[in-house]
């Protein structure tokens, strides 16, 4: 976890330059792991924890070798859930495998564009994307805003849903 301050419509000196931006709670900032590049290490969810920067919640992972990340948790990730990043992962909630290696009408979420970039996609509370055809080396992945989009098959992506699919029913109280 590290701090940083906020600087929403300053510019390069510190200056107001564009007005109403800004305020809101301190927050502190997670690092969290998009990229998952310790493949074929089977990981424990020690903790779930709420994360003020993404709507989505965030689970510490410790890994059989001792390392801790932080990652976006599946819906159904319990404390002591086990996920693994491995191309022979079996279709379970959490795993994580190339596209190319998923059947089709399973549900995904940290989808990367660009392999071995991380996950760019489908990765707020309660989203999904689900794998819709495979199709010579691509697959063509539904996305939640129903976009049908063609990505090639290396890509990784995590099978589930994202956690917090509630979020879209909090009171945010006055306008």
């Amino acid at each position: 976890k590290s701090g940083n301050k906020r600087d929403a419509g300053r510019n390069g000196q510190g200056r107001i330059t564009m007005r109403h931006r800004g305020g809101g709670h301190k927050q502190l900032h997670r690092e969290i792991d998009f990229k998952f590049d310790k493949k074929n290490i089977p990981a424990c969810i020690s903790t779930i924890e709420y994360d003020p920067m993404r709507s989505a919640f965030i689970g510490l992972a410790v890994y059989r070798d001792g390392e801790k990340r932080y990652v976006v948790i599946s819906k159904t990730a319990k404390v002591g859930s086990e996920f693994i990043v491995s191309e022979t992962a079996p279709i379970t909630n959490g795993n994580r495998l190339p596209l190319a290696n998923m059947p089709v009408g399973t549900f995904i979420y940290n989808l990367e564009i660009k392999p071995g970039a991380g996950a760019v996609m489908i990765r707020s509370a309660g989203n999904f994307g689900e794998v819709v055809a495979q199709d010579s080396g691509y697959v063509h992945i539904k996305l939640p805003s129903t976009e049908i989009r063609r990505v090639i098959g290396t890509c990784w992506a995590t099978v589930g849903e994202v956690s917090n699919d509630e979020h879209h029913l909090e009171n945010l109280g006055k306008a």
